[in-house]
């Protein structure tokens, strides 16, 4: 790649909007297919391109947003420990406004918790050198794409003693959540549009499952217009032509392996939860990582007493219908009224990568205008 303009060029996204529409006229039913990552969402409402699929292809969102798909309780226990005495806690900006049970770390920072935002984990190691007489939490959120980051920062951690750092591991795993969706009885999934930053870490083959246990296709996809475009290409030719298959759109980054050097530092400093729970989705087993027993002075779980709560979702929100792809964002009734992401009641509003925000950033006047593909029709909203 040169330039990002040749991945948004008008004249190749028309071709492949043509060649897309020339294979959903071979295929005599509606087809749902599943874009993983919250990333896809928010570009695919950026450019308008679900807008202009043929009514018989419809886009479902799902719980690819790392925020989104975090449970109240661990919010609340993120919480308690930057409440505790001693602590500066750290965490990526986005997880700021998340709601817990009563406030958010926004909140709690407001109240007079040492709440600091950074860009990378290594910044909270730097904090920690500058402050030895503090105790320096980091908030580690995200699927395979981050958790190398915070592999290394306790590497080095380790490497320069320092002792006075810790992390509180949220980090989850995307092929248990996808395999859990597959399971679902309620969301019939027709192909995949698979997750170019996870897949840039763990590579095309953990998800031949997909294929071969599933009989369900599968392309990795990069994060252009025309990226996607291409992708949804690619799933419909395997459709027409009867194929499932493991396909990588995203060459130019993905490798087959993935990054040797990532997945060695994460097995290095993590081992895999027997279960975690993710929003919407329940208690996943074998679904989030852990710090190894041999860097427990790293691990705030050991390191700090934690209250390890388990809170239901606000009875209102339905953010766990919209991980799972059962429902779009406007079909919750609190959507855009209630809940906006200046007053979000649940993830899926907070997160730039959240479906809810996506929607009403770029997508919510445009479909709430029409008839979902999906066949039911926008309800009103006061507001």
């Amino acid at each position: 790649m040169k330039y990002v303009d040749e991945f948004r060029n008008p004249e190749k996204a028309q071709a492949l909007q043509k060649e897309i529409e020339k294979l959903s006229q071979q295929i005599d039913r509606h087809l749902k297919i599943m874009e993983v990552c919250g990333g896809h969402t928010h570009a695919i409402f950026k450019y308008g391109i679900e807008e202009i699929l043929p009514d018989n292809i419809e886009l479902i969102h799902g719980p690819g947003c790392p925020v989104c798909v975090m449970p109240k309780g661990r919010i609340d226990d993120a919480i308690a420990l930057c409440q505790l005495p001693n602590i500066i806690f750290t965490t990526f900006g986005d997880a700021m406004r998340v709601p817990g049970a009563k406030t958010s770390l926004l909140q709690a920072k407001a109240q007079g918790a040492d709440i600091r935002m950074v860009y990378s984990p290594l910044d909270s190691l730097k904090i920690a050198k500058e402050n030895p007489h503090k105790e320096i939490v980091f908030f580690g959120l995200g699927f395979e794409t981050t958790a190398p980051s915070t592999a290394f920062t306790i590497l080095q951690a380790a490497t320069e003693n320092i002792t006075n750092f810790s992390m509180f591991s949220n980090h989850v795993l995307v092929i248990p959540a996808l395999q859990a969706l597959l399971n679902n009885p309620d969301l019939q999934l027709d192909g995949f549009v698979g997750p170019g930053h996870v897949s840039m870490v763990i590579g095309t083959e953990p998800y031949e499952f997909i294929a071969q246990e599933y009989h369900k296709p599968i392309v990795i996809s990069g994060f252009e217009p025309l990226d996607i475009f291409q992708s949804i290409w690619m799933l419909l030719k395997q459709i027409v032509e009867n194929r499932c298959q493991v396909e990588n759109q995203y060459n130019r980054l993905v490798e087959t392996r993935g990054n040797q050097n990532a997945l060695t530092a994460m097995n290095q400093v993590f081992t895999v939860r027997e279960k975690f729970a993710w929003r919407g989705l329940g208690e996943i087993p074998n679904s989030g990582f852990k710090i190894r027993p041999e860097y427990a002075q790293f691990d705030a779980e050991v390191k700090f007493t934690i209250p390890n709560l388990k809170i239901a979702d606000h009875k209102a929100c339905q953010c766990g219908e919209i991980l799972k792809g059962v429902l779009k964002p406007w079909q919750c009734q609190v959507f855009g009224t209630a809940c906006t992401p200046e007053t979000p009641i649940g993830t899926c509003m907070v997160s730039s990568e959240g479906a809810c925000a996506a929607y009403y950033k770029y997508g919510r006047l445009s479909t709430m205008a029409k008839r979902d593909k999906s066949g039911v029709s926008p309800q009103p909203l006061s507001i």
